[in-house]
């Protein structure tokens, strides 16, 4: 199975990527490939609803930035992984613009290709996660019909732990 990994931690070496790490080497390990995308070291502007996508565009986004290497990995994804750590309630802005991005290549169809998704959070607090949980089961689970691999959370000293990694590891592992 293809794997892309959404990392939307500005931080080379936080939480969130130990995290990615600890999936990418199960899922690895079983075979599948996994491509990971720091979207915040990449210049992606914000939708900017013009509708070129829509119309013209016939599906490709007027703007030409770094969504550019995105869209196509994303066209040859069966499964998607978001991660991020939580800021204000939510992903982190950088994922978040990157997602509003999909609406040229998601809407009304999703890629052909797409069929799973799952999460991968870490915060500072356990009641930090509402605002990411909302988007993802209202904007990948319901509207693009994709099947829930799992929301997987570290918070306070879950961070880090070999548990939370080994957890993070069999799930790679199991697909």
């Amino acid at each position: 199975m293809r794997i892309l990994v959404l990392n939307g931690s500005p931080r080379p070496d936080g939480n969130t990527v130990h995290m990615i790490r600890a999936f990418r080497e199960g899922a690895m390990s079983s075979g599948h490939q996994v491509d990971v995308i720091d979207v915040c070291k990449k210049k992606v502007g914000g939708c900017i609803a013009c509708e070129h996508c829509h119309t013209e565009g016939k599906g490709e986004c007027i703007q030409k930035d770094d969504m550019q290497e995105i869209y196509e990995l994303l066209k040859k994804a069966e499964m998607l992984v978001l991660a991020s750590p939580i800021y204000y309630h939510g992903m982190s802005g950088q994922l978040k613009c990157v997602i509003d991005r999909f609406y040229a290549v998601a809407y009304p169809v999703k890629p052909a290709g797409l069929k799973k998704a799952a999460m991968i959070l870490s915060s500072g607090n356990a009641d930090m996660y509402d605002g990411a949980l909302f988007s993802f089961k209202g904007d990948f689970l319901d509207f693009l019909g994709l099947e829930d691999m799992g929301i997987f959370t570290a918070h306070g000293e879950e961070n880090g732990s070999d548990a939370k990694l080994a957890e993070l590891r069999r799930f790679g592992e199991s697909l």
